[in-house]
């Protein structure tokens, strides 16, 4: 069954769905307000930077099954499903989501239906919100023009975020409405029939899956940072104690890597809307609330790691930056560790070049006082220290011989343990820094070489796209 859907919202997630959703064989139209926007896309420029999305795109606006458009009263008229994709940005001033473009986006989806339509909520809201979504709709609908509510979480990473709507370890949806579910089921038929979980609860679990997931996820990379600060105290190796854990299938690898931070416009606000519910209800998330806490420090003690390599202060220091996204492979920077600790380093006087292949636009805003470089050669010229921050594909094949020899102080810091300390070394870096290892010291095996069983899952880790 083809069913007829249309996607309010072309962020990272509505954008990603809506092509996957007409990759399998459904009718898409995807909606925003945002004129521009729709004009690029019909023109076949992509908005956001995403592998492999642009190609998804034009095969099937090839083929009639996905289009673009502004005009969302003529757009959602006999779909049978409305798909809400907006973002849920932080409350300003509190640790709450802020619903308004949720609730904008249902009373004017409910206000133009001709007919039964099942309207879901793709965003990550808390719980509670499909609840007043339905309430917006049984005020707004036309009078005779019957709908129902979904929750349907996305669990995507920015990166890889087709492959994993084509082929995800789950698919969460909540329902009530015997039509809606019906509806839900043929959407996700096709992802079934080739052996994927389709997982049907109450409205009120599908919300929660999903902040609890982005919760546990964050609780794990701050654990694993905090473990990483205990290995360079003791003389013990972050990357193999990682692996060890990882092989505990009770544990698994995933996002057990250590290193600046957690970030992105996910698990920031992700895991203070939780906590922020969670008080509404007297229920104290003592455990996430430490991981927030510790995800914090995490960025000014970077910044004294930093000083520290520097011989003490960083004032008047030139220092080079490698990343600016909170993760590699994508253009987002919000909430990024790198934005975060470059922020500190011109607080404390130091000059910064950075670099990212991705360029991403926004950063310039957001460091109005930094010098965006066009390679990481560049970025590094005459610097007295290098910050690796985001572990871009890209930058493993670096030449750090050309970068070491363009340096005045041929000093890496580098927070993705993207390199080794012998590899440093034999390019010329006077110190070489990488987190979880005591600085200076080496293993008796070759740095350079992976550990054999690195990880328990082959797979690459999992986050959670952005919207």
């Amino acid at each position: 069954m083809n069913v007829r859907i249309a996607i309010v919202g072309t962020g990272y997630v509505g954008l990603v769905s809506g092509a996957c959703l007409a990759e399998l064989g459904h009718d898409v139209v995807c909606i925003d307000n945002n004129r521009g926007k729709i004009d690029a896309l019909n023109e076949g420029r992509m908005p956001i930077y995403e592998p492999g999305l642009d190609a998804v795109v034009a095969r099937n606006v090839e083929r009639g099954t996905l289009r673009f458009s502004s005009d969302l009263a003529a757009s959602v008229r006999d779909r049978d499903a409305v798909f809400i994709a907006v973002g849920t940005p932080t409350l300003p001033g509190t640790d709450h989501a802020d619903l308004q473009y949720v609730e904008a986006a249902a009373r004017e989806i409910a206000a133009n239906l001709t007919g039964f339509a099942v309207i879901v909520t793709k965003s990550t809201v808390p719980v509670g919100t499909n609840r007043i979504v339905a309430q917006i709709v049984d005020c707004c609908a036309p009078d005779g023009v019957d709908a129902a509510i979904a929750s349907n979480p996305e669990f995507l990473r920015e990166g890889s975020a087709i492959d994993d709507f084509m082929h995800p370890d789950r698919i969460v949806f909540g329902a009530e409405h015997p039509r809606a579910i019906e509806i839900m089921k043929a959407i996700y038929a096709p992802l079934e029939a080739a052996g994927h979980l389709v997982l049907a609860t109450e409205i009120e679990t599908a919300e929660l899956v999903k902040y609890a997931a982005n919760a546990f996820l964050a609780v794990k990379i701050s654990y694993i940072n905090e473990i990483s600060d205990l290995c360079e105290a003791v003389g013990a190796d972050v990357e193999l104690v990682a692996n060890g854990m990882g092989l505990d299938r009770r544990i698994g690898a995933s996002f057990l890597k250590a290193g600046p931070g957690w970030g992105g416009s996910c698990f920031p606000k992700d895991t203070r809307a939780l906590k922020a519910t969670a008080s509404l209800h007297a229920v104290p998330l003592r455990i996430v609330s430490a991981a927030i806490e510790s995800n914090a420090l995490r960025k000014e003690q970077i910044l004294r790691r930093i000083e520290n390599a520097c011989g003490g202060s960083i004032k008047g220091k030139r220092i080079a930056v490698l990343g600016l996204t909170f993760k590699g492979q994508t253009d987002d920077v919000r909430e990024s560790p790198s934005i975060d600790v470059i922020q500190l380093l011109v607080g404390a006087g130091a000059h910064i070049r950075a670099y990212d292949p991705a360029r991403p636009h926004e950063a310039s805003r957001l460091l109005p006082q930094v010098f965006m470089e066009g390679s990481a050669v560049d970025a590094v010229r005459s610097a007295d220290a290098v910050v690796v921050m985001t572990e871009w594909k890209a930058f493993e094949t670096l030449d750090l011989a050309d970068l070491a020899d363009h340096m005045a102080d041929p000093v890496m810091l580098d927070m993705r343990n993207l390199f080794s300390e012998r590899l440093a070394a034999d390019s010329g870096f006077r110190r070489y820094e990488r987190v979880g290892r005591s600085c200076g010291e080496r293993s008796p095996a070759d740095p350079a070489a992976e550990p054999a069983n690195a990880s328990a899952d082959t797979r690459p880790q999992r986050g959670l796209l952005q919207h």
